[in-house]
């Protein structure tokens, strides 16, 4: 099928006076796929993303690991701040042991007007990249899309903050591609296409277990010819240990640079925000093997201990881009250091 060409997959239903023996069984999208389709979703209601309260939503956090730690630094500073607590705090707030240590002792030497507190938080707020206006992917030249790899390890919402994306850069007015990449996972196909219906973007698929790269590379046919502006491909999510998948994404970036040659694809890593150190691991992996841009932290709303945050941008020198907050459409933010910070001393 041509990539312009849509395909309406359906659900395979059986009359509800057939017997049962005789009724057609009830197939996934995914299932019914036999090559490559574009699903363009039916017009009808669009789920509308809506900025959050980020101080709110940032409660939990706030609520545990930064209770603690203003606990332990009085707005006086002083004689009564427990310096061996504040760096017990950050490392169990998965700043990490040695970042933890030198915040505290920058900290202490900085004798702050404000307090201890104060040194403190602009320690850890000049860990934080400054951002020059809001973060935007690098168009093609001549008119290409954009093109956003979105890696990361199964179970982090992956797929769902591709969903978000598309949510948001739809509602800005710009025209949005998603790519079923994760072809191993028959439930990661189908997962897309509920959000490319909440988003009302269209879907490029193949069957299970199809080539990721051939995906990619009829997304961005498609793209190109319909004159899209963004493509965003979901991509397999392994362990990062398995060698197979860091071939496999390295595969997909040659695949692009093959399709588009001055494209300048952006590759967003989804960390976790409950899986601290761990997840920094992760990140780390994925860094060295395909070259991460940018990182898209979720579940921040949860018993995140916020941490995780500073450690990322002072150890992989990559950009927290979004931080997901929620599981609806609008609560995926763009990531500002000055507002996150002031959110967690709120």
């Amino acid at each position: 099928m041509d990539a312009g060409q849509v395909e309406d997959p359906g659900w395979a239903t059986g009359p509800a006076q057939v017997p049962d023996a005789e009724r057609k069984p009830v197939l996934s999208w995914s299932e019914r796929l036999a090559g490559p389709a574009l699903f363009v979703p039916e017009a009808g209601e669009i789920e509308e993303p809506k900025p959050p309260d980020l101080a709110a939503r940032l409660e939990k956090s706030r609520g545990g690991f930064m209770t603690r730690l203003r606990g332990a630094l009085p707005v006086g500073g002083g004689d009564a701040t427990s310096w061996d607590e504040v760096e017990e705090t950050l490392i169990a707030g998965d700043v990490g042991a040695t970042l933890a240590m030198d915040v505290v002792e920058r900290a202490r030497r900085r004798r702050d007007p404000g307090g201890s507190e104060a040194a403190v938080r602009a320690e850890l707020a000049a860990l934080l990249a400054p951002r020059l206006g809001a973060w935007e992917p690098a168009r093609g030249p001549a008119g290409a899309p954009a093109v956003i790899l979105v890696v990361g390890v199964n179970g982090t919402g992956k797929t769902t903050t591709i969903g978000k994306l598309a949510s948001r850069y739809r509602s800005e007015g710009r025209s949005v591609i998603l790519a079923a990449a994760d072809t191993f996972r028959a439930a990661a196909i189908d997962q897309l296409r509920i959000w490319a219906e909440r988003a009302g973007t269209p879907v490029v698929a193949h069957a299970p277990g199809a080539d990721p790269g051939a995906v990619v590379y009829d997304a961005l046919d498609a793209a190109v010819a319909r004159g899209a502006d963004l493509v965003i491909a979901d991509t397999a999510g392994r362990l990062h240990t398995k060698s197979n998948l860091m071939d496999e994404l390295s595969k997909i970036r040659r695949i692009i640079g093959k399709r588009l040659p001055d494209a300048r694809p952006e590759t967003l890593f989804v960390l976790d925000a409950t899986t601290g150190q761990n997840g920094l691991s992760q990140a780390k992996a994925f860094h060295e093997a395909v070259g991460l841009t940018g990182i898209v932290l979720t579940k921040l709303d949860s018993t995140a201990k916020g941490g995780i945050v500073f450690a990322i941008e002072e150890s992989l020198g990559v950009p927290v881009r979004f931080i997901g907050v929620g599981e609806k459409a609008g609560d995926l933010v763009p990531f500002e250091p000055d507002a996150f910070v002031a959110a967690l001393f709120a």
